[in-house]
């Protein structure tokens, strides 16, 4: 009889994205073309497109979580990305669930707000956020969400560096500074653990591109992507931090509508 293989499987929650290049679509998107099975849970639906975010519409909570049991219940996941959660409520439905479930491996990207400047999770919803960072294997927030959830001024990588710092001291086990809106002609992203005393940095040549919708999303899944595989979580980083790097470079030629548009996710070639 021939042996059943599993499929390594993410369980992505958050928002959908009607113009397709971060939330859920991006979430699935990165999957495929790492040769992941994502199984999904939407917490909100927006239309947006290149140029901005025209309306956001909560999916009720009950469906939230209904959703979240149908996954556990039947595929359970090796790994989970958070994205877009819309409110404190969702929130606490989302890790209500994570405990419940006894879900590991989870990558939290703490979305606040679009590429555009909507804001996507309010002040209420951050600090229940924050309140359930022992329950995350990595946070992967950006410089603008790093200073708010710590409440700092974040204006070199020094400050970006005490930020990851201040967030470990609120419970993360360890955290995935980006750099990329700081200035300079490197990206340099810095990992940090709290059980290890050394700093693991990141750094990539800055890719001028306005085809860079739905980097955090697609960084976070990739890294989830690599923990469902096995990976250790350095080694998830290091390959989701190649997969980023690769996907802008071959997105600087495209044409993806007026504004910031999404990246070429499909024709990347699948990481092993």
């Amino acid at each position: 009889m021939m042996e059943r293989i599993e499929l390594r499987r993410v369980l992505a929650i958050g928002g959908s994205d009607s113009g397709g290049g971060a939330g859920i679509q991006g979430d699935i998107k990165t999957g495929a073309a790492l040769g992941v099975d994502v199984a999904t849970v939407i917490t909100a639906i927006t239309a947006q497109n290149s140029v901005g975010v025209q309306a956001v519409e909560p999916v009720p909570l009950e469906m939230v979580q209904a959703q979240i049991a149908s996954v556990c219940s039947d595929i359970p996941p090796h790994a989970v990305k958070l994205g877009m959660m819309h409110d404190a409520a969702r929130v606490r439905a989302v890790v209500g669930s994570i405990r419940q479930y006894k879900l590991g491996n989870i990558v939290c990207d703490p979305v606040l707000a679009s590429t555009s400047g909507t804001i996507l999770l309010h002040r209420e919803g951050m600090e229940v956020l924050v309140s359930a960072l022992p329950l995350f294997t990595l946070l992967t927030p950006n410089v603008t969400e790093a200073a708010a959830l710590t409440g700092k001024r974040i204006e070199t990588h020094s400050d970006l560096v005490t930020a990851g710092y201040a967030l470990l001291d609120l419970g993360a086990h360890a955290v995935l500074m980006k750099g990329g809106h700081l200035d300079g002609n490197e990206a340099t992203d810095v990992l940090l653990q709290r059980e290890h005393s050394g700093l693991m940095y990141f750094s990539f040549p800055r890719i001028r591109t306005s085809n860079d919708h739905g980097t955090g999303c697609v960084l976070a899944t990739s890294i989830a992507s690599g923990l469902a595989k096995g990976l250790d979580l350095p080694e998830a980083v290091a390959a989701g931090r190649d997969f980023i790097d690769a996907a802008l470079r071959q997105s600087t030629g495209l044409r993806n509508g007026a504004g910031r548009g999404s990246m070429d996710l499909v024709a990347h070639k699948a990481l092993s």
